[in-house]
């Protein structure tokens, strides 16, 4: 009796697993789909020839909400400063919160707009709600960007080529720009994995991809009429269930970068994914109430976003598969059953599925010689899920290192 009672927990943990295993190993499979290119002739012939239209510049308003980062966001504003895109169309903002007097003072130097609420409890979202309130000047696009991001000198002029298509919401492609110990480039890596699964494959099927929260772009009106509709620490889900509910698709924008500061320490690693988790609690909660309407009205986006948010986390998947398959093993070889070689098939399809979701330039020795550090990382995810408060909007700041 009670082997038939571990049994069934058996096949139901499995089947709970399973489920978050299947949804990743399918995007990534459809990752590799051919996405077929218009040829100049067949944009010719539909009339569409954007070379034969006068260029149009839109006007840019970036964002910097920036909370404690004094080490970076100085350095980061001066080099976006120097996009080769007309000067006149873009104007930076940034919104300096709890920085060092020294920090405004450079910043008050440049020809941007400085921006320096008190907050009794600071937060992104109030961060861009403030700074919608003070800033008067209308655009046509608005720019998030995190303090610590860098991108390149034509970042502007690849944008406005893609909003010039009529995209009312963009995510860019934001990737590594340190790999400096083994928790940095595992932290690049799962970046780049949402990447190939969240934005990519989706987009690859019609599909809108996931915000990341920052390397975002959105049209102006839009942005500014639900910006104060934020009231959690995951303003980027918040935003995309807004966008989907109001079915407005997010494209991804994969040949524009956005070079981002990976966390290199287990304390920030700690923080980043506390913050990851609760929003994902938070936004899955959130957006239940409206599943019967997005199947009502086929909302095909809100109900994928719906069951991402119930996924397990990849890691733990990893993680998970592999050492319940090795403890069942012997288990199941004592008792004469096959319990174990679920197990062993869901480690190997999680395997499969991640190594086709990660960049082929990324598929180095060195980097699969990292994923000794991934246990360790994964306790401390575990550990996570007890401080998890999905009533809580106290905002997580993840710090730099020095």
């Amino acid at each position: 009796m009670i082997w038939h009672i571990i049994h069934i927990l058996d096949i139901l943990l499995w089947v709970f697993m399973a489920a978050s295993v299947a949804y990743i190993l399918f995007f990534a499979l459809v990752s590799t789909l051919w996405k077929k290119r218009v040829s100049d002739l067949t944009t010719f012939l539909t009339g569409k020839v954007l070379s034969m239209r006068k260029k149009e510049f839109f006007s840019y308003l970036i964002l910097y909400p920036a909370y404690n980062e004094d080490r970076v966001i100085v350095s980061s504003v001066q080099k976006f400063i120097g996009q080769y895109y007309p000067y006149k169309s873009f104007h930076v903002a940034v919104i300096s919160d709890h920085m060092q007097p020294e920090t405004n003072q450079k910043l008050s130097e440049l020809p941007i707009t400085l921006l320096q609420p008190v907050f009794e409890k600071s937060s992104k979202a109030k961060a861009m709600q403030y700074a919608m309130d003070q800033i008067k000047e209308e655009y046509d696009y608005i720019v998030i960007l995190d303090a610590d991001n860098v991108v390149e000198s034509h970042f502007l002029e690849q944008l406005n080529e893609e909003c010039a298509k009529g995209y009312k919401a963009i995510q860019c492609h934001r990737c590594a720009k340190n790999n400096d110990n083994d928790i940095a480039v595992l932290d690049g890596v799962s970046e780049e994995i949402n990447n190939t699964i969240f934005r990519k494959a989706h987009n690859r099927i019609g599909l809108s991809s996931a915000l990341i929260g920052s390397g975002m772009c959105f049209d102006y009106r839009w942005f500014k009429e639900n910006v104060y509709k934020l009231s959690t620490a995951g303003e980027d889900r918040e935003l995309e269930a807004l966008l989907l509910r109001q079915k407005v698709h997010i494209q991804y924008m994969p040949h524009i970068h956005v070079f981002d500061e990976k966390v290199s320490n287990k304390d920030n690693f700690q923080k980043q994914r506390l913050r990851w988790m609760t929003a994902q609690i938070q936004s899955l909660f959130n957006l239940l109430p409206y599943i019967p309407n997005a199947i009502a009205t086929f909302n095909l986006d809100l109900i994928d976003k719906t069951i991402q948010q119930a996924l397990i986390p990849r890691s733990m998947l990893v993680v998970a598969t592999f050492g319940i398959a090795f403890l069942m093993t012997p288990i199941s070889l004592f008792f004469d059953n096959y319990w174990y070689i679920k197990w062993w098939c869901l480690f190997l399809a999680i395997c499969i599925a991640l190594y086709i979701a990660t960049p082929k330039q990324l598929r180095k020795h060195s980097v699969f010689g990292k994923i000794l550090a991934l246990p360790k990382l994964v306790w401390k995810m575990v550990l996570n899920i007890l401080k998890i408060d999905r009533k809580n909007t106290d905002f997580i700041h993840t710090t730099h290192d020095k």
